[in-house]
């Protein structure tokens, strides 16, 4: 196929998982009942055995979860507010408490060793929760990661009820993306896809520090963005924008914020990892998931998601901030597409640069959960690795991923249309 024919049409792509996306959301209303009543968090007590939350009213149903990076045990509980008095003791460090939206309170419990929650119930007056705990192995604590959210609802007769015709659904854009939006390079229709790529960390966040010559990721990040956009403009077909084209620090929701505002076609982050392993080296490019595919993945995902916390923003009210139900009923296209896309840049770059084994992971990476933006997160390589410290830094090896990544982007968009 050749992608130059293909580009003649005068409709280049339609914002087909856009469209999508908006009748999901349309859909997804009708499940997201904000309660007619809420019940304050009284106390939280955790000991050894069990957590127990008391309310001063009732409540709609709590879900559980675990998060690493550092562990804890998250509890999403609709119908409540947040409220103070708090007892800890054995496993647990310390709970914060936040109110995740305005119809749902979120516990998120610091942990000193590991333990797994067995199961839980409400009383039967449906005014405290309490969650069985037992202490765990680390392996048995990241098993319990990739398990289903634990949902405990309290009897009928005591369970918070939505009011009748009111719904309220929300899908993130970062609070910053209103200080501006990044100039769009390339050719001026409108019509033709557009492509975001953020390069990765910025300002008082310096990434990986390679131990060969003391490369900051935060700068080869962006000299491989910069070159990633002048291949595209090349190429006349594809308008591009980069999130930062400056040494600057931008939250993490900000990134796949302005993606969501600038209605891009395709988001892409670059970013540069380090192993304690000096050997290990080459590319991965991961899709989102929230389940990590390897112990790897998950360490890494929890290390660039903990980011934002250098700029004093807590990721433990909102590293989920897509729900559940929205991440299942709008991210599913959004997710094939992203994984497919993952496969044809692994194809081009693989003539130009080392990939890993295993090229193509999953994590549950904060800067690809955009609904309604295909998104990938491309690691170039190691800057912990000698090889891969010189290749990336080096203007020849910037390219060479520029190239790749922009033949990627022609041969999954020229795909796309051929498809219509």
């Amino acid at each position: 196929m050749k992608v130059k024919n293909i580009w003649t049409s005068t409709r280049i792509f339609p914002h087909k998982t856009n469209m999508l996306v908006g009748s999901l959301i349309m859909a997804a209303a009708t499940l997201l009942p904000t309660s007619a009543q809420a019940g304050g968090i009284r106390s939280v007590a955790a000991d050894g055995a069990a957590v127990v939350v008391e309310f001063d009213d009732i409540v709609s149903k709590a879900s559980v979860f675990a998060l690493s990076g550092p562990d804890r045990i998250a509890v999403d509980i609709e119908g409540a507010t947040v409220g103070q008095n708090e007892m800890l003791a054995g496993a647990f460090r310390q709970v914060r408490q936040g109110q995740f939206n305005s119809d749902t309170a979120r516990l998120v419990f610091d942990l000193d060793q590991p333990v797994v929650v067995t199961g839980g119930s409400f009383a039967a007056d449906g005014r405290s929760l309490r969650l069985n705990v037992v202490p765990a192995s680390g392996d048995e604590f990241v098993r319990s990661m990739a398990s289903m959210r634990k949902e405990i609802v309290p009897p009928a007769a005591f369970r918070s009820q939505p009011p009748k015709g009111r719904y309220e659904v929300s899908a993130p854009i970062g609070k910053g993306v209103a200080r501006g939006l990044p100039k769009i390079h390339g050719p001026a229709d409108s019509r033709l896809p557009l492509v975001l790529i953020d390069a990765g960390h910025g300002g008082h966040d310096p990434g990986a520090i390679s131990p060969h010559g003391g490369m900051r990721e935060k700068d080869i990040t962006l000299s491989i963005a910069r070159s990633i956009r002048d291949e595209l403009v090349k190429s006349g077909r594809i308008r591009v924008a980069l999130t930062r084209d400056t040494d600057r620090f931008l939250v993490l929701q900000d990134r796949y914020g302005i993606a969501r505002k600038m209605k891009a076609d395709l988001f892409i982050s670059i970013h540069a990892d380090s192993a304690e392993n000096q050997t290990a080296r080459g590319g991965s490019v991961y899709t989102l998931s929230e389940v990590a595919s390897d112990r790897e993945a998950q360490r890494l995902a929890s290390r660039e998601n903990k980011s934002d916390i250098i700029n004093g923003v807590n990721l433990g009210g909102t590293n989920a901030e897509v729900s559940s139900i929205l991440i299942d009923l709008t991210q599913r296209e959004t997710m094939n597409v992203s994984a497919n896309f993952a496969k044809l840049l692994m194809r081009e770059a693989k003539p130009n640069l080392t990939l890993r084994g295993t090229a193509h992971r999953f994590a549950s990476f904060i800067v690809l959960k955009a609904p309604d933006t295909p998104s990938v997160l491309f690691e170039t390589g190691y800057l912990s690795n000698a090889e891969d410290a010189a290749f990336l830094s080096s203007g020849s090896g910037q390219r060479k991923v520029g190239q790749s990544v922009s033949s990627a982007v022609q041969a999954h968009f020229a795909k796309r249309l051929a498809k219509r």
